[in-house]
């Protein structure tokens, strides 16, 4: 039960961030791009650190062929790739996408709607391994749910859609995270093995997101100001994922 009620608390403040669209109503264009700038790198940090320093140690602690293991991180990583490169699912962190049309839209909901089923398995696969580890998947997952959210509501709003319109079908999209969530508790204990299975599987997303999704974004970035801000941004990431094997 106690895992239940955490994975679904999680899942459904992961759920919320969607509704974080709104503050680009409130914010200018200039200061929205350097909050996104440290996002961005915030968010490498933490999806690597979670990676690096809580899946990777809780998969080895676990019997089973190192093979298997890293077949399952590929397989993570060949995944995403599938998404992003069959569905269209293009992510945008400024914001300001101004090339993306009507009909990309709808292939944007379908993309963010399996990316968010994704992300609630990967929670409630996580959860199942031990408590710490769902806790700091979760955050991983908040911190690149952030600047994806602000830029999916971008992709909406330039596809023509009001903006209270995009924020609605954003957080009815992200709703299927919780979909995703009440999948992986209700079969992972049916399965053997399904952490061994789960779990590379999540690492191997993260490590897409994080290295072929988010860094591209930084690479945009010259200034050297702006990139040692990147730098210090992707380090604190790390080192907040560092922190949190205090819980465990």
């Amino acid at each position: 039960m106690k895992i239940w009620l955490y994975s679904m608390a999680s899942v459904v403040i992961v759920s919320l961030i969607s509704l974080i669209g709104i503050i680009t109503i409130a914010i200018d264009e200039r200061r929205l791009k350097k909050l996104l700038l440290f996002m961005v790198s915030f968010a490498v940090g933490g999806l690597f650190g979670d990676v690096f320093l809580h899946i990777f140690p809780d998969i080895y602690n676990d019997p089973g062929s190192n093979l298997f293991v890293s077949s399952g991180v590929l397989a993570g990583i060949f995944l995403f790739f599938v998404l992003e490169k069959f569905i269209y699912w293009r992510h945008c962190h400024a914001g300001d996408c101004d090339t993306h049309t009507k009909p990309v839209v709808l292939l944007n909901l379908i993309g963010d709607g399996l990316h968010n089923f994704l992300d609630g398995v990967m929670i409630g696969a996580s959860y199942l391994v031990n408590i710490p580890l769902g806790v700091t998947t979760t955050l991983a997952v908040v911190f690149h749910e952030i600047p994806q959210e602000i830029g999916d509501f971008g992709i909406l709003v330039n596809g023509g859609l009001s903006r209270w319109q995009a924020l609605l079908l954003n957080f009815l999209c992200a709703l299927v995270a919780i979909v995703g969530t009440l999948l992986a508790l209700f079969i992972g204990p049916q399965i053997n093995g399904f952490s061994l299975i789960a779990l590379p599987l999540t690492a191997g997303g993260f490590i897409y997101i994080a290295g072929s999704d988010l860094i591209p974004e930084l690479h945009k970035e010259a200034k050297f100001s702006r990139s040692l801000l990147q730098l210090l941004s992707v380090v604190l990431g790390v080192g907040v994922m560092a922190l949190l094997l205090l819980l465990e």
